[in-house]
């Protein structure tokens, strides 16, 4: 099982230490993380993973690795810019959005389209709080805890 940490490089440090946590919650329930390999929430989301002894994976914009942060446990260069968006969205089996801006909300849109759930955390900022409450089909979650179990009951009953 595949879960997608989407958000932005820029966050504050409440949205990073929101994010650690879902990175650790989703390696101690036994997934993998897939993220966009940089720096801000996707760093933080990976250090999470790592201090629970998960794996993590970055899909890079560029094809240069010193991008990724130092938390990844796989690396995979693109060339792709934002295009790299829908990869992290095609290859999670459901996403959640930690803040966020356009690139985030690409994401999360190639998720949708592609059928993929999104979890949105809400008071995050960003992007996450744009989709909650609107009209779009995201589940909500208040803190990282609830959003990692949303997400890991979402993927399952995909997998059905």
């Amino acid at each position: 099982m595949s879960i997608g940490v989407l958000g932005s490089e820029r966050a504050d440090e409440e949205a990073l230490k929101v994010a650690q946590e879902v990175g650790r919650g989703i390696a101690e329930k036994g997934a993998i993380l897939i993220c966009g390999g940089r720096r801000g929430v996707m760093e933080a989301a990976a250090k999470g993973c790592r201090e629970a002894m998960g794996i993590s994976i970055g899909i890079l914009p560029s094809l240069d690795k010193s991008e990724g942060n130092e938390y990844l446990d796989i690396v995979i260069p693109t060339s792709m810019g934002y295009g790299r968006n829908i990869l992290v969205a095609s290859a999670s089996d459901v996403v959640i959005a930690v803040d966020g801006h356009y690139g985030t909300l690409s994401e999360a849109a190639f998720a949708l389209n592609y059928g993929r759930p999104v979890v949105v955390i809400v008071g995050t900022g960003g992007t996450a709080d744009f989709l909650a409450g609107g009209p779009y089909d995201v589940h909500e979650a208040t803190d990282a805890k609830e959003a990692v179990d949303k997400a890991i009951r979402l993927a399952k009953s995909r997998k059905k």
